[in-house]
């Protein structure tokens, strides 16, 4: 039975690289003592970095993207580092990663205490990310293998649309992590919503990470709020509202849960209702 920490991640204007090592180190230490197996942090956790860089670049949209990617291989190793060190598995937030194509998309890297990292794209951008932003979307759908079983993940938006979390929940996940960042509670809602409702469709956990705090010097990311938490089927054997965990909203903060993964194949067989079961049965109406 995995321990799962879910960030309410605030961000930081940092002096240097060392202050952001040091930072994401206190983080995972601190979930790894409370005995957490996989840690969750937000979407764009990343960009309190481009405050490394001189206000022309990181007031800048484009620059601060440009300037990203020379922080990007340092990044990678130092969340393989830690998952590494704690023996766990870490969704490190988000990182806009330039591909050769010089298009930027969304990367949530995965990584694994043996040393292993993926990454899962943002399939559908927002009006910001799209029209301002000019991030890309990805392709591919992904799952990862744990020790405890596959996860998926969905970024943010994608949570609200349940084809992606279908395709992920009937190639074996059990467990759908969300990493968010949200610049209103109205987003913070949707977001909220959209994972409660792709918990309730599929029988499985999804798990929230939300970044907060505000940042008026940054350009991408000024204004965070949200609440991280964990959400489960509706039926026998979890609780009634279908929450399991939920964080004082905008508070700095780690989230913690027990999830009993057997319990979600239970439920898909032996719960009040099918959900999960009954999904093909909505395209036989006419």
């Amino acid at each position: 039975m995995p321990k799962i920490a879910s960030a309410q991640y605030d961000i930081s204007f940092l002096e240097s690289w060392e202050n952001f090592a040091a930072k994401a180190s206190r983080w995972v230490k601190e979930a790894a003592d409370n005995k957490a197996d996989i840690l969750l942090f937000p979407e764009y956790a990343c960009m309190e970095l481009a405050s490394l860089f001189p206000k022309a670049v990181y007031s800048s949209l484009n620059g601060q993207l440009d300037a990203l990617q020379t922080l990007l291989p340092g990044y990678l190793d130092l969340f393989k580092t830690l998952a590494a060190e704690y023996r766990v598995y870490i969704q490190a937030g988000t990182y806009p990663v330039k591909h050769d194509s010089s298009e930027f998309r969304n990367h949530a890297y995965f990584f694994t205490p043996q040393g292993d990292v993926d990454y899962q794209e943002k399939l559908t951008m927002t009006r910001f990310e799209n029209e301002q932003w000019h991030i890309s979307r990805g392709l591919d759908i992904k799952l990862f293998d744990t020790v405890f079983g596959k996860v998926a993940i969905n970024i943010c938006y994608d949570s609200e649309f349940p084809h992606y979390a279908r395709q992920q929940a009937e190639r074996g996940a059990t467990l759908i992590l969300v990493p968010s960042c949200t610049d209103t509670e109205a987003g913070y809602y949707r977001v909220r919503i959209g994972c409660q409702a792709r918990a309730l469709e599929n029988q499985c956990y999804v798990v929230q990470a939300s970044l907060v705090g505000n940042a008026e010097w940054s350009e991408a990311v000024d204004v965070n709020c949200g609440a991280a938490a964990i959400y489960t089927p509706v039926d026998r054997g979890f609780p009634n509202n279908g929450i399991l965990a939920i964080g004082e909203y905008n508070k700095t903060q780690w989230v913690y849960a027990d999830l009993d993964l057997a319990a979600v194949d239970t439920v898909r067989q032996e719960g009040q209702v099918f959900n999960y079961r009954d999904w093909p049965k909505q395209f036989d109406c006419r």
